[in-house]
């Protein structure tokens, strides 16, 4: 093994490490962090995300062995609640609560297809449910940072972030830090929780 992919190995263990246990999602600035942790300077030897998958999946394998069903399953009954209540607008859940990777820190993180996205902001006003806006960004094919309007809300204490998205964008895998997210329907993640 070469010392460059050795330097991106040990990037890529440091940062499933970050993700798993400091609550930083985004997978740049893990990387940056563990880079600066190792000492290694040079970009060239940041790992691809999904070097990062993999040390993560690793990471949860080893340490979380015994409390990582538990969390994703409590994770995804919250997601099923949520989705229920936004089942108007086709809620697909994604990230690590559906493929099991999430973290302690880690959010619900589920994409809604409005006709406007004041519709959803009516939806959580009516019902009570304080939310913060942000903004969600993704690559798209050739197309490169489309930028979407995001709600953030909390379930239980776990933060849900609601990616507003048009309706044609709908039934399309999305490339968001250069990983494709298959989307979970609700049908889908009963299933899994049903072990189907």
């Amino acid at each position: 093994m070469s010392t460059r992919d050795k330097a991106r190995l040990l990037i890529a263990q440091e940062a499933a490490k970050i993700i798993a246990e400091e609550g930083i999602n985004d997978y740049l600035p893990a990387k940056h962090k563990a880079a600066a942790r190792l000492g290694i300077a040079s970009s060239r030897s940041l790992p691809r995300n999904e070097e990062i998958d993999q040390a993560l999946e690793e990471y949860l394998r080893l340490y979380r062995a015994e409390t990582q069903p538990q969390h994703i399953t409590r994770l995804r009954k919250l997601a099923l609640e949520a989705m229920r209540f936004l089942e108007e607008f086709s809620p697909r859940l994604v990230g690590g609560a559906l493929d099991g990777s999430a973290g302690q820190y880690s959010p619900i993180i589920l994409y809604v297809y409005p006709e406007a996205p004041e519709d959803i902001i009516k939806k959580l006003v009516d019902a009570r449910i304080p939310f913060k806006e942000s903004s969600f960004s993704f690559n798209l094919g050739h197309k490169r940072a489309m930028t979407y309007p995001a709600l953030d809300f909390l379930v239980d204490g776990v933060r849900v972030e609601l990616a507003v998205l048009p309706p044609e964008l709908k039934g399309q895998r999305i490339n968001r830090k250069e990983k494709t997210i298959p989307g979970g329907s609700l049908q889908d993640v009963e299933n899994l929780l049903n072990g189907v």
